[in-house]
């Protein structure tokens, strides 16, 4: 399972001079035949044009080696299969990663740069929380994480009530009997609440899902903590001795995708209207660059085909939307980005900037199909003098 540590340090990696970064994405489709051949032909041909283009480029030395060990992967992969592939390589640097994602990748494709190619990996991962999902009724508490549309149990709660007693003679204890379990049931519904609390404190989630039968939810809401409900997405019937891992994860992902487009629609809004008014929002390359620079995005916002030319300074690392030989902030050369994606992604993911891809919106390709929400804007930030004042 990829955790964000992965990515970040997939972000943080750079080539030396002398070195390369590999990126290899899979992406299964449906077998056109039986031979199931077809993955390992455009494996085979992706290779072919890399092995190329390294030469082209005098990176034949750093390449090969990760290109046939890829080559080989290719070929046990079949269009049937479940999930995708994503592999990083450096052999200057050792690094070799796998791993297995979601089958919701653009295509199969090949990268060889001075950075890891993350775009791909970045339009699946980029706004998806640590998601809790926790199963309860009136005796248990099963916890779930959520991660990249991997599911997994963690320790359970379990609350055995005491052996109940004779009702008494003509029924007389029954109204106490009933009062004591359901007392009993209340002390099991804070016990799950309070752990939901404690492990939001802790990190252990961001967003929160919660299965449980319809009559037990009123009984189990009114337990949890104000800002355990402020991370819970909603909650989905389900009985908890017999829902499927299936059915538990497609309940969650539902709501949690519906989360992401409410939040994706909500962010863009507000940045375009920010933008408007000179305010917390900017539009255009020029500007976010300079905004993610300056440390003022929140929210990095890009067009979903979104790539554009730009040049990186070799010293310093500063991005220029502006085709210049030499970097105007240290006088060092620059080199030429075909795709400023491959900076700016890294970027966000190191600084754990928020990330939407932006599809079919006009108000949004009218800008240039690249904005961002910031935090703030320092141009516009006041000294303190100004403040009292």
């Amino acid at each position: 399972m990829m955790t964000r540590e992965d990515i970040r340090e997939l972000a943080a990696f750079q080539a030396d001079s002398d070195g390369c970064a590999l990126s290899f994405y899979f992406q299964p489709r449906t077998p056109q035949n039986k031979s199931h051949k077809e993955e390992t032909i455009l494996a085979k041909d992706l290779v072919r044009q890399a092995l190329r283009e390294a030469e082209k480029h005098g990176k034949d030395g750093c390449a090969r080696a990760d290109l046939d060990r890829i080559l080989e992967i290719a070929g046990n992969l079949h269009g049937n299969q479940a999930k995708a592939k994503a592999v990083f390589a450096a052999g200057t640097k050792k690094l070799w990663r796998e791993f297995d994602l979601p089958p919701q990748l653009p295509g199969t494709q090949l990268f060889v740069n001075r950075r890891f190619h993350l775009k791909p990996l970045a339009a699946l991962l980029g706004a998806q929380p640590m998601l809790c999902v926790a199963l309860v009724d009136r005796q248990r508490g099963r916890f779930f994480d959520l991660r990249v549309d991997e599911l997994k149990e963690r320790s359970d709660l379990f609350h055995s009530l005491p052996r109940s007693r004779t009702d008494g003679y003509g029924g007389y204890n029954a109204g106490h009997v009933e009062r004591r379990i359901a007392n009993e049931f209340n002390q099991h519904y804070k016990q799950v609440a309070e752990r939901l609390k404690d492990e939001l404190e802790r990190g252990v989630w961001e967003k929160l899902v919660i299965g449980c039968h319809d009559t037990n939810w009123s009984e189990f809401e009114a337990h949890l903590h104000p800002y355990v409900r402020q991370r819970l997405l909603g909650h989905f019937p389900a009985d908890i001795g017999s829902v499927t891992p299936d059915e538990i994860r497609e309940n969650a992902s539902r709501m949690l995708s519906e989360s992401i487009d409410r939040r994706r629609e909500k962010v863009l809004h507000e940045a375009l209207s920010q933008a408007k008014g000179n305010a917390r929002g900017v539009t255009g390359l020029r500007r976010v660059l300079r905004s993610l620079e300056l440390g003022e995005v929140q929210t990095l916002l890009l067009g979903e085909n979104y790539t554009a030319r730009a040049v990186e300074c070799t010293n310093c690392g500063h991005v220029d939307a502006h085709m210049i030989p030499v970097c105007p902030v240290c006088g060092k050369a620059t080199r030429e980005l075909e795709d400023v994606c491959d900076a700016i992604i890294p970027m966000a993911i190191r600084r754990d900037i928020e990330l939407f891809y932006i599809k079919n919106n006009p108000e949004f390709d009218k800008v240039g199909n690249v904005g961002a929400l910031l935090r703030f804007r320092a141009d516009q930030a006041r000294t303190p003098a100004a403040a009292s004042a």
